[in-house]
């Protein structure tokens, strides 16, 4: 009995040893953590946030309409402060009744309040409903801004909504019943965790903060992502071409070479066999070659788009078609490496190249007139501290790139990832997809100046002006058969800017698929998931909104579709081709060198 009596206090007792030790770890942990903090490096301030001209003119135009239109004003101010004041009143009257019971709830569903709590405990429920009418008056506040330019307007709303997600209650500890709770449950244990997570992060990232998204320790590059069988055949200073292991006996006369963007590495398009788009695709009998980008370092400080264009895609297509023994190939770019194989295919029409045969475009902008979300980030205020930080470093690091992307979906990759990691302790999933999204390459200082400059900023592709190899090429130059894939979620490449750039070609065989989902997942669409399915619309491009009144629904992949239109314009059926020739041993097995490599030079 005696035993059974000290027990509570034994356990109590441990309990305490415990949270002691992982205090004395914290301790240890915060002397790391300042020193990685010490290790920062300084950069543009331009590169951390817009400008303070993008809230002066969200103000004036407030104040313009509180002069204009003050009963406007008034009735958005008083609607706010009753619902605040009726909501404290109804607080207060449930705990005067002597219940932790929380009020009624009517502010809408949201995946970032899952725990019950939100819902039960009068705390909790007041500061959920609370934030969300900030959220609410905010959003109305801005909505209702007249006097602003729409341009302006875009950026005031964007801003505002980051300001906002950024001081949910649920991005702090002390208003997180999940960390809360976690944190009681494993006496502290999860605390120190998440500390060791996030000096962990800082210290891999040189004194930045960039959040895990996955277990770096649970994929290889070469074992169990990027398996696909094939040599590299090719290399330069640009990029390392690979060609694929037939699987079939025979295999389309023409060859297909694919661009992936060189934001990030090729493998997104083969993560793993069951959704591998190069595995299928040399499964229904087309020999592949893919194109594997340098990661680059200073020294390519000066290499712009002339130099993507000459020693990157048109070197690629003359060496393919030199292994093949073929006069014309297919060609395939993602995003913004579609970008530049419009470029390029306007260059080598203008020069009566008729080396390509056609072209596949997925989730590529070419008009630039409305460049959607991501068009928050291409004001001046951004591209002159980028412009000024690749003076300085020689590239645009890929950090830089990563967190600028992340913001678009804040609550998904920054901070549900965060509060994972940092407050509940939690190790990052080992997901491929995330894994690949971390593991992105740097941009030369010139292309990524050029890019933003003549392209994002300008639009002068469509407008016929930009120029390549010292000639000015527009849309209307690309005339061969052209197909391209836009995703109706997308938030980096909006279908509907696609579509009205793929409009402008001077091509009279264009399709044009729409898939459902965003730019990765709408593209990684194996058919034997029958997961996302397609739109398609065979009358004359005209607008994006006729296109979609008018499209029919198609259940599953568009891959099917699209192996069909390519292979109507691949050729009759060869004998199938091994990697190489003799001018062309294999360098080294795929996935390459390039891929897994330190920036270069």
């Amino acid at each position: 009995m005696a035993t059974e009596e000290q027990a509570p206090g034994s356990v109590r007792d441990a309990q305490l040893e415990r949270l002691n030790a992982n205090l004395g770890r914290i301790d240890e942990l915060s002397k790391r953590l300042t020193a990685a903090l010490g290790r920062r490096k300084m950069s543009d301030p331009a590169l951390h946030g817009p400008s303070g001209d993008v809230f002066l003119k969200a103000m004036t135009a407030y104040m313009a309409e509180m002069v204009n239109n003050p009963a406007k004003i008034l009735e958005h101010q008083i609607n706010f402060w009753g619902k605040s004041l009726k909501h404290y009143v109804e607080a207060q009257q449930a705990l005067a009744k002597g219940e932790l019971k929380a009020p009624p709830d009517p502010t809408p569903s949201d995946r970032r309040f899952n725990n019950p709590l939100w819902q039960t405990h009068p705390f909790f429920n007041y500061l959920k409903q609370q934030y969300m009418m900030n959220s609410e008056a905010v959003q109305q506040a801005v909505d209702g801004l007249q006097h602003i330019d729409p341009a302006d307007k875009k950026r005031v709303e964007y801003f505002s909504r980051q300001i906002v997600d950024m001081f949910s209650p649920t991005n702090f500890f002390g208003t997180n019943p999940d960390a809360l709770e976690r944190a009681i449950a494993t006496d502290g244990e999860s605390l120190v965790q998440g500390l060791e997570n996030l000096v962990r992060d800082i210290e891999a990232n040189n004194g930045d903060l960039l959040v895990t998204l996955a277990d770096r320790d649970a994929f290889n590059v070469g074992h169990n992502l990027a398996t696909t069988e094939g040599s590299v055949v090719y290399r330069n200073r640009m990029f390392e071409l690979i060609q694929y292991k037939p699987t079939t006996e025979t295999v389309y006369e023409t060859p297909l070479l694919i661009f992936p963007p060189w934001i990030n590495k090729f493998y997104i398009l083969d993560l793993k066999p069951q959704n591998s788009l190069l595995k299928w695709l040399v499964d229904q009998g087309f020999t592949v070659f893919v194109v594997s980008w340098v990661n680059p370092g200073a020294a390519y400080a000066g290499v712009g788009m002339d130099d993507y264009i000459r020693e990157g895609y048109m070197r690629a297509m003359a060496e393919v078609r030199s292994i093949t023994k073929q006069k014309q190939i297919n060609a395939v770019g993602y995003c913004i490496a579609g970008t530049t194989l419009t470029l390029t295919l306007a260059h080598l029409a203008k020069a009566g190249d008729e080396s390509v045969r056609s072209a596949t475009f997925f989730t590529t902008l070419t008009d630039f007139s409305d460049p959607g979300e991501v068009g928050v980030f291409l004001n001046d205020d951004f591209v002159d501290g980028i412009e000024r930080q690749v003076a300085v470093d020689g590239i645009l690091d890929k950090t830089f790139m990563s967190r600028t992307f992340s913001y678009l979906r804040s609550n998904d990759l920054i901070y549900q990832p965060a509060i994972k990691s940092y407050m509940m302790g939690e190790a990052p999933p080992a997901f491929d997809l995330l894994y690949w999204n971390g593991d992105g390459t740097n941009l030369p200082a010139q292309m990524a100046v050029e890019y933003l400059r003549g392209l994002c900023q300008q639009d002068r592709l469509a407008q016929g002006t930009f120029p390549v190899l010292g000639q000015p090429v527009g849309l209307s130059d690309v005339k061969l058969p052209i197909c391209a894939i836009a995703c109706e979620t997308d938030h980096i490449a909006p279908w509907k800017s696609s579509f009205n750039g793929i409009r402008q070609f001077g091509s009279t065989d264009k399709t044009f698929i729409l898939s459902e989902s965003g730019h990765v997942a709408g593209i990684v669409n194996p058919p034997s998931r029958n997961k996302y399915g397609h739109y398609v619309n065979p009358s004359p491009m005209t607008t994006a909104d006729a296109f979609r009144d008018g499209a029919a629904y198609h259940q599953g992949s568009w891959w099917l579709r699209w192996a069909e239109w390519l292979g109507a314009r691949s050729g009759q059926r060869v004998k199938a081709r091994v990697p190489g020739d003799s001018k062309h041993p294999v360098l080294a097995p795929a996935p390459g060198t390039y891929v897994v490599a330190n920036p270069a030079g």
